[in-house]
């Protein structure tokens, strides 16, 4: 058993979770890996069983009977890490959107003092690929305009590929954690950062996904804009 678990939230991956499991699992230190699966009709979970039965011990399945949100998803999976005494706890993403090479650059970081560590697209060194122009002005405006309401100083607030320190989870109320998408991810830095953790923020390379179909959509968004607007009304710790 490792002391870093990887949370890997799933809902029809079937043509990543796999490669992504492996790719993980051949790491080194090594990482063990939560997938938190939501119903997924495509078989998702029972691919993450057959792969599990190769890693006894390193990859486990949460498994839900509909989708609930990935907010909810990193929670279950949080209160899950907390109950096996895992020392790092990290986010990502089963598309590779998110290299899990990177997964070593982000522990190095928590292991060198961070108590947050952001694979960030938005500081120097970090960058995107296969995004249209438009898309990149959207997520580098919404992360202007939390760091204008909120004063997060994370440039990268969205981000969804994170490391936490086991302190920072114990510490944040989890059952209080209020958005689902990407509001979920604002509200996690923000509310480690007000209780006076370090966040530091780790260049990546963000690849847009080539197979799969993406989760984002109106609502999601809505909610993240929204949402930062009563975060800075209501959070206060």
């Amino acid at each position: 058993m490792s002391d870093s678990l990887v949370i890997i939230p799933t809902y029809n991956e079937k043509e990543n979770v796999v490669k992504m499991l492996e790719t993980t699992m051949a790491l080194e230190p090594l990482f063990d890996v939560l997938v938190v699966d939501d119903g997924s009709p495509d078989g998702t979970a029972e691919l993450v069983k057959s792969v599990a039965a190769k890693f006894q011990g390193r990859v486990f399945i949460l498994e839900r009977q509909e989708k609930q949100g990935l907010g909810t998803a990193y929670i279950a999976g949080f209160k899950w890490a907390l109950q096996k005494k895992y020392a790092y706890v990290f986010e990502m993403d089963c598309d590779f959107s998110h290299n899990p090479q990177d997964l070593i650059r982000l522990k190095a970081s928590c292991v060198a003092g961070a108590d947050v560590a952001v694979g960030s697209r938005n500081v120097q060194g970090g960058k995107v690929v296969n995004w249209p122009l438009g898309r990149r002005a959207i997520s580098l405006g919404a992360s202007i305009y939390v760091n204008l309401i909120l004063w997060l100083g994370v440039w990268d607030s969205t981000a969804g590929f994170v490391a936490y320190r086991r302190g920072v989870l114990d510490a944040i109320d989890l059952d209080a954690v209020e958005f689902i998408g990407y509001a979920f991810q604002i509200e996690m830095k923000l509310r480690a950062k007000r209780k006076g953790f370090t966040i530091v923020e780790v260049p990546i390379t963000f690849r847009d996904r080539v197979l799969g179909n993406s989760k984002m959509s109106l609502d999601i968004f809505n909610e993240a804009f929204l949402g930062v607007l009563k975060m800075k009304i209501s959070l206060k710790k």
